[in-house]
């Protein structure tokens, strides 16, 4: 369950990623034009401690990009190269925003996501108190099965922008983030063992978002 604050954030989360996006190898779009989000979906930190969410969103008329955050109370030690920027939160404080495909916590919750076949976090607005259910504006699916062994993450991370995604490798663990959706391929590649793919509006055949891969020793 992921709970969304009823807060003021400065810069904006579309402040933040018009900024970073576009000076990205794998941006495609109009670099002057501002995000337009199209949908989002989070997964729940099991130690309940990093806010994990990817974004789809389009520059002008471009196609659409999947860019994944993650929130933190602190920086991530070590994780200079992948930080984005910093936000005021009104009810948090300080938050430090990273390029997800930097973050173990992110690698780690995906991963086990497409490979045990999960799904996205339930999401809640909390405020005067209460809970409110928020509706879902995308739905995303492993292709994997309880039975399959998530593998243990273990640093360091390393990352490489490959055309038009990012692989990310973390002890056995290689994590493929599909940076540009428009021509998606909807199988996984060799080596690949899960994938995780989504729905949203407008797109009502489930699209390839992250593949991952176990890599032998």
């Amino acid at each position: 369950m992921a709970l969304i604050y009823d807060a003021a954030l400065q810069p904006s989360k579309s402040e933040i990623i018009t900024n970073w996006a576009p000076n990205q190898p794998w941006f495609q779009g109009d670099g002057a034009a501002t995000a337009v989000f199209v949908a989002s979906f989070r997964f729940d930190d099991p130690a309940d401690a990093v806010g994990v969410e990817t974004h789809l969103v389009r520059f002008g008329a471009g196609p659409l990009l999947q860019i994944a955050l993650t929130y933190r109370g602190a920086p991530l030690v070590g994780g200079e190269a992948w930080l984005i920027g910093t936000m005021t939160h009104s009810i948090l404080g300080n938050r430090w925003i990273y390029d997800a495909t930097g973050d173990p916590v992110y690698l780690a919750t995906v991963a086990a996501a497409a490979l045990t076949g999960g799904q996205q976090a339930d999401q809640f607005l909390y405020g005067a108190n209460a809970l409110t259910p928020l509706a879902l504006t995308a739905t995303v699916r492993g292709s994997g099965a309880t039975s399959l062994i998530v593998p243990e993450v273990s640093a360091p991370i390393v990352t490489a922008n490959e055309g038009r995604t990012t692989v990310a490798t973390m002890g056995t663990l290689s994590v493929t983030v599909l940076r540009v959706l428009s021509d998606a391929v909807h199988e996984a590649q060799a080596g690949q063992v899960a994938t995780l793919s989504g729905i949203w509006a407008g797109q009502d055949e489930p699209c390839l978002l992250v593949a991952v891969g176990v890599l032998s020793h």
